[in-house]
């Protein structure tokens, strides 16, 4: 089969071209509970970006010598191709997404379970959904709806699933009235709106740098708009008539948005961080005083990423997409690095 492989780590994403269309191995079931997708889209996150620049060597990788070359790919959807002997109540056809963790159990549909658990992570340890088929397990399934095409919510399964567990988590105290302000209207952020407005009466106020994305985000619901220039933490507190934002959704992680998002956040207030690439600087006083909650996001369980297919089948969350040929994926992640794509990338084979 056709895949994009990942040989060598760009520490600087400077050189000409990341990955290698070539032809590989076809996946092939080694477990009774293995399940083989035919992909119908795959998801570009930055995450993939991070993958390529080696901020997940040490952890992945920390000699530098055993996970390449890799198939990257954590975001998928598809159709099921081959199934093992043990897996029962699919058959091949089946529309599937596809969680991004791996498992051999019902770990993933616990309430308390979710990316801390054992198991490979296709993309990132093992190889991912950048081809024309991966394998993965029948555990790790969520089937789905003919109203929503695989290529058209393959995002949904990291991207879509990372915003709704901070959002889902956020409006289960968000009351009527208060306000929610979501750092990042991109990718990740575009959803989270839909899903606050989806599940809460709060005021949505959205915070980017990129007219574009403040555009996307009023079409998604936000109430307020705020351009990244520098004030932002002025319009927040202006808009919340000076007490700050109960609930701060952080997508961005970086350039200064982590200490600019917790003096956002009102007293007693929560800061959900999900984008990373800064460290967050805070006084252990400020912190006490103030009793403001600071909140860290991975990725959601199985029984998460049923929910967030529901509101999807429901039409209240809808996925901004972008599509590229599996053989551009090159030009889809430069599209990504350079900030040119509205929504989510998806490759389609």
């Amino acid at each position: 089969m056709k895949a994009q492989v990942l040989h060598s780590y760009d520490d600087d994403l400077t050189a000409k071209s990341w990955l290698s269309y070539e032809d590989v191995p076809d996946p092939v079931i080694s477990k009774g509970s293995d399940v083989i997708v035919r992909i119908g889209g795959a998801g570009v996150c930055r995450t993939d970006l991070h993958v390529i620049e080696g901020t997940w060597r040490p952890h992945m990788d920390p000699h530098g010598n055993t996970l390449l070359p890799i198939i990257l790919g954590h975001e998928n959807a598809g159709w099921i191709e081959e199934l093992g002997p043990e897996v029962e109540g699919l058959q091949r056809g089946d529309p599937v997404i596809l969680h991004p963790k791996i498992t051999d159990t019902n770990v993933l549909r616990r309430h308390s379970e979710d990316m801390h658990g054992a198991g490979p992570l296709p993309g990132l340890d093992r190889n991912g959904g950048f081809a024309e088929a991966m394998v993965t397990s029948a555990h790790s399934l969520v089937s789905l709806p003919k109203s929503l095409p695989p290529k058209e919510v393959a995002p949904y399964a990291n991207a879509g699933l990372t915003a709704y567990r901070a959002a889902k988590r956020a409006t289960q105290k968000l009351l009527p009235g208060q306000t929610c302000a979501i750092i990042g209207a991109g990718g990740l952020g575009h959803i989270a709106i839909q899903i606050v407005r989806a599940m809460s009466a709060a005021e949505i106020i959205v915070i980017d740098s990129n007219d574009a994305s403040l555009q996307l985000a009023a079409e998604c619901g936000a109430d307020h708009l705020v351009k990244a220039d520098g004030g932002e933490v002025d319009a927040v507190m202006s808009l919340t008539k000076g007490n700050g934002a109960e609930a701060v959704l952080d997508f961005v992680g970086e350039t200064g948005t982590t200490s600019k998002g917790l003096a956002m956040t009102r007293q007693a207030g929560s800061y959900y961080i999900v984008g990373y690439g800064e460290d967050i600087r805070v006084s252990a006083f400020d912190l006490v005083i103030n009793e403001k909650n600071i909140i860290g996001n991975l990725v959601g369980t199985w029984a998460e990423l049923s929910e967030l297919m529901e509101l999807a089948h429901r039409g209240l969350v809808q996925l901004e997409t972008q599509e590229f040929d599996l053989a551009d994926a090159d030009a889809a992640l430069r599209a990504l690095f350079e900030g040119n794509v509205k929504g989510r990338a998806v490759l389609v084979p």
